[in-house]
């Protein structure tokens, strides 16, 4: 399960409450990428290669919203499906209690707005 997650800052934009049509997008060697803002797609254009390798092992815990790292996250298999998580015990049992909620969060299917309030990232 892959979560769309901004190329340049590397936050995820379900974690930030950016739908697919308030992202800024763009399309690059056949894959579309998503922005949470048009600084971050600006900065993307200047140099993409860099910013392409460093999410592209980057996994979004379906329950806390963490960006982290292939290497830095556990997974569970889930319908025949390998969920990443966080390391944290919290999360994988929290996933399991209501899978279906965290996966639509997730891929943004809810009507989820973000994780923090008032937080913003660098839109």
């Amino acid at each position: 399960m892959r979560t769309k997650i901004c190329p340049t800052c590397g936050c995820s934009l379900v974690r930030l409450g950016i739908t697919d049509q308030q992202s800024e997008q763009l399309t690059f060697q056949d894959v579309q990428y998503f922005f949470c803002c048009q600084g971050c797609k600006d900065n993307f254009l200047k140099d993409p290669e860099p910013f392409v390798k460093e999410v592209a092992d980057m996994h979004v815990c379906p329950v806390c919203l963490a960006e982290k790292l292939k290497s830095y996250t556990v997974f569970l298999d889930h319908e025949g499906q390998q969920i990443h998580f966080c390391r944290c015990t919290f999360c994988t049992e929290t996933f399991k209690k209501d899978p279906d909620y965290y996966l639509a969060r997730l891929a943004g299917k809810t009507d989820f707005k973000e994780l923090f309030d008032g937080h913003e990232c660098c839109h």
